[in-house]
């Protein structure tokens, strides 16, 4: 069982819904990465999102591209971010590590050459944003199992029936709905939607469901910890590396406090 399976199982066995927040690797800078991790962990995520930066990343708002941009300036390679996993796991070696990020780094790298050695490195999970799962389903997929890591796949509000048990087929760890229509950041979010496309995928899978994009606060999270089995925070956090930027200090404080306000109001609701 990997390790994102052990923690969802856990998890759901003690009644709590997962908080897993997503921060990009590199930014600002290299420095603070592995500490913020640590920090996370320490305010309640049960699961680490790991965005590996990009030059075009397709699937963000302005606010994950500006971090992407950033982390670039420091020449943050894929490489890089598997290095800093690999620094994380002598402090943690429990906390699941999800990549996210976009298939070009990959390519170059090759898919059995980087799914060895994010194994190594202590990555449980990998979502590539722009590989459709029609194409990923053959050596990509296969290379990522080989390794035990799961492939995680986006669902959509578009997503057909058919779409959804295609996707959850091939699916390992949990599905990841993307709760809006749009980029990372966009919109607000409908609970009543969210609910209604979650009882059309778990028609379709026993697999732990994810919810992600549009969750802002602790009100937010704890609307969507509800009906989902996770609840994912990218944006908002982000935005807060992006206003300390320059007091490593300061990131750590700010991103503790919103994670620390999520994981109480999320364990309200499961309390309740």
């Amino acid at each position: 069982m990997s390790r994102i399976a052990q923690r969802f199982a856990a998890l759901g066995a003690a009644g709590r819904t997962a908080l897993v927040p997503f921060i990009t690797a590199g930014d600002p800078d290299p420095g603070v990465t592995v500490p913020l991790m640590h920090a996370m962990v320490k305010a309640g995520a049960d699961i680490i999102e790991l965005g590996v930066p990009f030059s075009d990343p397709m699937a963000e708002g302005p606010v994950i591209q500006r971090a992407c941009e950033r982390a670039l300036r420091h020449h943050v390679s894929l490489r890089d971010v598997l290095a800093m996993v690999e620094v994380f796991r002598r402090g943690d070696e429990d906390t699941p590590v999800v990549l996210m990020g976009y298939l070009n780094p990959v390519e170059v790298m090759g898919y059995r050459a980087f799914a060895r050695r994010a194994r190594e490195a202590g990555v449980d999970g990998v979502i590539t944003v722009d590989f459709p799962p029609e194409e990923a389903g053959g050596g990509y997929a296969r290379a990522l199992g080989d390794e035990g890591l799961d492939p995680i796949f986006l669902l959509a509000p578009t997503s057909t029936p058919e779409r959804i048990a295609m996707i959850s087929a091939m699916a390992s760890g949990f599905v990841y709905y993307v709760s809006l229509k749009g980029v990372t950041g966009a919109a607000s979010l409908d609970v009543q939607s969210v609910e209604e496309k979650l009882a059309q995928i778990r028609a379709r899978t026993a697999m732990p469901v994810g919810v992600g994009f549009g969750i802002k606060d602790a009100r937010t999270a704890a609307r969507i910890a509800r009906v989902a089995d996770a609840v994912v925070v990218g944006s908002a956090v982000v935005r807060i590396v992006e206003e300390a930027r320059d007091d490593h200090e300061a990131i750590i404080s700010r991103v503790s406090a919103l994670l620390s306000g999520m994981r109480e109001a999320i364990d309200q609701v499961n309390a309740g």
